[in-house]
This record gives C-alpha cells, structure tokens and sequence, in this order.
C-alpha cells in the first residue's frame, strides 16, 4: 500500500497547486490499487468539484458513504456537489443524514444552515441578485482583492442579470470562488482528507471528546496518563530531563498513546535538538496513524516538524510539513506559520535572481527591439530585466512607454508609479506617465504630470510642448457621450465612485437642484470625487 500512499500525496499536492486534472489522475490509479479507500473516492470528489464536473464529483460522494458510512466528509462531498447541480433539497437531506451519524459535525452543520437560508429565501436562487452581494463579496479575503479588477465587477453584473450565463462561466476560477463565498461552501476546504473537519474555533482546547474519566482507565493507563501529568509539571519548570524520564515511562505503560511521544518531542524542541524532536514527532504520527488517533493530534506533530525546520531556517521543509498539516486539520496558526514560510522563501529565490550585469542585458536587448519596433520583445526583455534589477527605476520608465506603444496605458501608469517611486528626480518618469494619461484623453492629470516634470527641469522641451497639447485639448474637447462613458468607466477609480450608493445619490440630488452642488462641495471627500467626474467628463458644471 506504499504506492498508495505516494499516489494519494501526489494527488493531494497537485490539488493544493491547483492543477486539478493531475490531482485526478493520481487518486483514479491509487484506487485502481486500492478500490476500496474511501478517502481516494472523497479527495476525487473534491477534485472533480474543484473543476466543476459535479456529476462524477457526486457519484465519487456517493461512493465514499457507501464504503463508510458513518464518516461526515462523504456527506459534507455529496451536500456540496448536489448544490451546485442546484438539487437543493437533496442536499437538505444528504446534510441531515450525515448529522444523524455524526451529530457534531461542524461543517455539516453549517451546510445544513446555508441550505435552509437559500431554500427559504427565493432570491437565493441567483447568488449573484443578492441585495448585499458586495458586502458579503468585501468581507471575504477570498474575493476582496477580486474586486479592484473592472472585469471582476462587470462579470458580475452579467451574472446578477443575465443567472443562464453561469453554466458557461463556471470555468473561470473566479466564480467558483465567488460561489464558494456566496453559497457558504468552503472550496478550498475540499483539499483536505483522512478524517473529519474540525468543530468550531471556540472550544478551548482542540482534543474534542472529554478524556474518561481516570477511575474508567485501565491500570496501565492510568499509570501512564500519571506519568504524562509528572511530565507536564517538570516541563512547566524546564526540568526537561525529569521530563523526558516520565514521559518514557508513560510510553512503557501506554504504547499506543501518541502523546507521550509528541510531549517528548516538544522537549527536544525546546532543548533545541531538533534533529530529535523530528524523529519522535514521526514516531508519534506512526504510533497515531496505527491507534486511528484524533487527526488534530497528527495535524499538530506535522506542525512541530515544520516549527523544528522554521527554526533552522529551513523554509522549504518547513512548508512541505506546514501543507501536511493544514491537510490534517486547517488551523490559522499553521496557516499563517506556512505563508509567512512562504513569504520568507519567495524573498530569497528573489533575492537570489537579482544580478544587475544580467538586468543590463536583457535592457540593451529591450532598446534593440523597442528601436525595431517589436514592443512585445522589448517589454519580455524589460521584464526579465526588472526581476534581475528591481531597483533600478529606468527599466520601469522603458517597460512603460512599450505599454503605451501597445495602448495598455493603465499597465504604463503602474510602471510609472514605480519608478517615480524608485527615483522622484528622473524627469522621464512624469513625461511618460503624462504621455500615457493625454492618450487616455484624462488631460487634467496629464497637466499636473508634466507639470511637476517642468519643475524638474524648466527647460524640458517634451515637458512644455506635452502641457501646452493638453490645455488645447480640454479647452476643446467635444468628445461623443457615449465614448466619454466608456472610457470614464474603464477606469477603476471612477468605477468605485460610480457604485458607490452615497455618491449616487448625492449625483442625483444635484440633477434635480443644482444649489446643493455648493454644500456637498464643502465636504474635502465628496469634493475630490466629483472632481475626478469632471476630469473625465463624467459631469460637467456651467
């Protein structure tokens, strides 16, 4: 069965890396090995739900409760696949089912409340013409960041008014996160596997069944759960040697138990020994593998063998161990301990790129191509030049004018931005940003950008010539509404300001009484705003 156990890994870490047909392929030849393991058929069932083919994620479901039945995951699979094949009142039943056999089953428990709330309320059936949709889509880390995108929004008001498109949309990852968030399904809690999910944050302690009590125990484990409790109060003090002598002990009198194994390791952790510390936590994890341990207790000698590397400063295998446990059990300290892992590894590997002679390169091959023509070239050269020199602020004003060569003007502002960051006294940083706002027709900007330019240098000839196009153009500008409206709208500030409900209102109060524009003007916000529309010609005051 080792080949098992490598081919449900495999599968596992190309679910978490998102490469969900390989994730497939692994579970489907580990079953084809071991056609009876419930876990392959419900980790499959995730699978298939993650890239929304929920008829087989359903018949794997149903699979993994006909091979145990009284396991919660299989349930929790089956619920969330009916669901989204929209059989809502199967998906009623199939959460009851699995809370008559396992009644304190949180994740059932809060599908059960998702499904009553949808079935109860006829809005529900489109998600997406929910009155509070970007309330809910704001409070969600999930999608928050989702929201800055002007497609993200627009794919939305396509669905909150046009729900048959959603069938054609569901392999766009940013619905079926969406969905995730807005049906209460947890899509990434599918990647777990082995055992149930966890009850609710609140409890104090993470063992979820009150131990028995002692007089219930058999001698040799009441002798050992003494022995551990010796251990606890010499580990209290930092008497970690009386420690580890009772802890040996109680594994003399309880074998079976883990924690007395885990306690040991937790010792050497302390005493620094991590080479130790890693041995008896795999110790501790095969000893609760054999005894069908509660998982948190596994999900936390994972989390020490990740801690043990996180102190050694070996980040890479810390974050292999942090993933076995999150795969346990998602707690957010291991969270967290993993992505700041994560956070640290992708600094070095960045760290480690930066080589300045290669940036100026891939720059001299960037001006070849950009002087020949070949914008796309030039900015693939530019790029690979900034990861090698992320510091050098010309190579962000260089990629900018290939973007705006190729009209992505919103990409060339953000260069721009970075590299007046890098170095606010290189003149061609205001020039080409202005460059990319006049061909955005936003002359207001264009002028303050060149105009700071011509602070830099009085006798910039691109910086004059720039400034005096722009105030000829507004000053005669008479563009077509409807082009003003599209271009206005492409741009995600105005886009805030346009859906934001307060502004709205205050738009439509001065349509019907042109006086209240002076109060609402008085408001340094709400002024800046209305600002911006007249800068797009959004609005106009005569």
């Amino acid at each position: 069965m080792e080949k098992v156990s490598q081919l449900k890994d495999q599968g596992n870490k190309a679910l978490s890396a998102g490469n969900i047909d390989e994730a497939v392929r692994c579970y489907t030849e580990a079953l084809a090995l071991d056609p009876s393991n419930h876990v392959l058929f419900s980790n499959r069932s995730a699978a298939y739900a993650k890239k929304a083919d929920y008829d087989n994620a359903l018949k794997d479901a149903c699979q993994t409760i006909k091979i145990k039945p009284d396991w919660g995951k299989g349930y929790s699979r089956k619920a969330a696949a009916l669901e989204f094949l929209g059989r809502l009142e199967e998906a009623k039943a199939t959460y009851q089912e699995g809370l008559r056999h396992e009644p304190s089953n949180q994740q059932l428990k809060e599908g059960l409340q998702n499904i009553e709330a949808r079935l109860a309320e006829k809005k529900m059936m489109n998600p997406f013409a929910m009155p509070n949709l970007y309330e809910k889509l704001e409070a969600d880390p999930r999608t928050r960041a989702l929201l800055a995108d002007p497609s993200y929004r627009e794919l939305l008001e396509q669905l909150r008014t046009k729900p048959s498109e959603l069938g054609t949309r569901l392999q766009d990852p940013r619905v079926m996160t969406t969905l995730s968030v807005l049906l209460g399904l947890d899509l990434a809690g599918m990647e777990e596997d082995d055992e149930p999910t966890p009850p609710p944050p609140p409890k104090p302690k993470e063992t979820a069944p009150p131990p028995p009590k002692e007089e219930d125990l058999p001698e040799n484990k009441r002798l050992a759960l003494k022995e551990k409790e010796l251990g606890n109060a010499a580990y209290k003090k930092k008497d970690f040697a009386a420690a580890l002598k009772h802890y040996e002990e109680a594994c003399k009198h309880d074998p079976t138990n883990m924690t007395c194994l885990s306690n040991q390791a937790a010792v050497f952790f302390e005493m620094g020994e991590f080479d130790k510390c890693r041995e008896y936590c795999e110790k501790a994890i095969e000893v609760g593998r054999e005894n069908r341990e509660d998982y948190r207790q596994i999900a936390k000698a994972y989390a020490r063998i990740g801690n043990s590397y996180f102190k050694q400063e070996r980040y890479k295998e810390s974050i292999q161990f942090y993933n076995k446990s999150l795969t346990e059990h998602r707690t957010p300290e291991v969270l967290k301990k993993c992505q700041q892992a994560e956070k640290i590894v992708k600094e070095h590997e960045k760290l480690a790129y930066i080589n300045p002679e290669l940036a100026l390169e891939e720059k001299n091959k960037g001006n070849e191509a950009f002087q020949k023509g070949d914008y796309p070239l030039a900015m693939k050269h530019y790029t690979e030049a900034i990861k090698r020199n992320p510091n050098d602020a010309k190579l962000f004003s260089n990629r900018a004018a290939c973007y705006t060569k190729l009209l992505e003007f919103q990409l060339a502002l953000k260069d721009c931005e970075e590299c007046i960051k890098l170095d606010p006294t290189f003149i061609k940083g205001y020039t080409r940003k202005a460059a990319a706002l006049e061909a955005m027709k936003d002359f207001s900007k264009a002028m303050d950008a060149y105009q700071k330019a011509l602070e830099l240098d009085s006798n910039s000839k691109e910086a004059t010539e720039g400034l005096q196009r722009c105030m000829v153009s507004q000053a005669v500008r008479n563009d077509n509404p409807e082009e003003v409206k599209r271009r206005a709208m492409a741009d995600p500030e105005v886009q805030q300001i346009m859906t934001d409900p307060a502004m709205r209102m205050i738009l439509e109060q001065m349509q019907k009484d042109p006086q209240a524009l002076s109060d609402h003007l008085k408001n340094p916000v709400i002024a800046q705003k209305i600002q911006k529309l007249i800068d797009v010609g959004l609005i106009a005051i005569r």
